[in-house]
């Protein structure tokens, strides 16, 4: 257990390696109750929403989800965001934990000039993530109801207790989350495990979203940087006038500043780690032990003219240098037997 955020999370029960494991084989489930959530409902609900979240909130349907960024004026990354679309006029938007507070304060900074109401409801939801090709299985035996597809929520009973089932996850794998009174998450993640899903820790969360090329805060994203500089530009509908959209739009025009976000691959062995610095220019935001491929991975900042899948590049890590390539994404894939490959 360790201290993150104000939480006391597991790092991992078993080990990094079965756990990653297990959700790529069968199913594993993540405490993710550190997760924060925001309620935004009203009349203007939607148009306060299009004004804060760089993607086109309106193309959302009710039951539908949605992945976006919150932007500072100069395009600068505050979070990035899941938003679920719950009613005509009632949203849920699904913060990281370091962040929430802040984004609290965001969405209530810009809501007074709409007629929609911001409530901070992290209180009212546990989150449990399960994961892996049996996750939907592992769910739906419990459940009343067929889960949502991918992509959507909706309100389910399961395991006798009435919650919201997210058809998304963090891992590459499919699954769902759910989010559930507290006092009830605790007896549902008892009845998830004895169905046969694995408890995964913060650890083996890190080594799945980075085989699956996922960003996270405080890594791959920042104040600092752009969401084109990151490979965001798909989720940003400048059109929409967001928050930061000018910015957004110079730097999908003119270019993202001189560097890019790209996975790479360790080529002759090591691990890089986060702050390693790109000999020529760059730095990694994150790195690992790749358990599905064996390798050394990561996501790091090169040069825009080195960032073509292919290019090698070397990595100072503790003053030795280890080569790298640059590689597509996800770092990741599953061959159509279901096999381990490389991406």
């Amino acid at each position: 257990m360790v201290p993150f955020a104000g939480w006391e999370m597991p790092v991992q029960y078993d080990g990094v390696g079965a756990e990653h494991e297990a959700v790529r084989t069968t199913a594993g489930v993540f405490d993710v109750s550190h997760m924060g959530e925001i309620e935004t409902s009203g009349p203007q609900a939607l148009d306060l929403l299009q004004r804060l979240l760089s993607n086109d909130v309106a193309q959302i349907p009710v039951g539908g989800a949605q992945y976006s960024v919150l932007c500072r004026e100069d395009g600068g990354v505050l979070d990035d965001l899941f938003t679920y679309r719950l009613g005509a006029d009632r949203f849920l938007t699904i913060t990281n934990a370091a962040n929430h507070e802040r984004d609290v304060d965001w969405f209530r900074r810009w809501a007074p000039e709409f007629d929609a109401t911001v409530e901070d409801v992290a209180d009212r939801y546990a989150m449990l993530a399960v994961q892996g090709p049996r996750a939907r299985e592992i769910v739906q035996a419990a459940s009343d109801r067929p889960l949502p597809a991918r992509m959507t929520v909706g309100e389910r009973t399961v395991a006798g207790v009435r919650m919201l089932v997210c058809g998304t996850g963090y891992t590459g794998e499919d699954g769902v989350e759910l989010l559930l009174p507290p006092a009830d998450a605790g007896r549902v993640w008892d009845d998830i495990v004895r169905r046969g899903a694995k408890p995964a820790g913060l650890a083996a969360r890190d080594t799945l979203r980075l085989e699956a090329c996922f960003h996270l805060y405080g890594n791959d994203l920042s104040e600092d940087r752009g969401p084109i500089e990151a490979g965001l530009g798909w989720a940003c509908k400048e059109d929409t006038g967001f928050i930061g959209a000018d910015a957004v739009r110079g730097a999908r025009v003119n270019g993202a500043g001189s560097e890019r976000l790209v996975p790479f691959k360790i080529t002759g062995g090591g691990i890089a780690r986060q702050g390693n610095p790109v000999v020529g220019g760059g730095v990694v935001t994150s790195g690992t032990h790749s358990p599905s491929l064996g390798i050394g991975v990561g996501l790091a900042y090169v040069p825009s003219e080195r960032a073509e899948p292919g290019t090698s590049f070397e990595i100072d890590v503790r003053g030795k240098l280890r080569p790298a390539v640059v590689t597509t994404k996800p770092l990741y894939v599953k061959d159509s037997n279901g096999k381990d490959s490389d991406g």
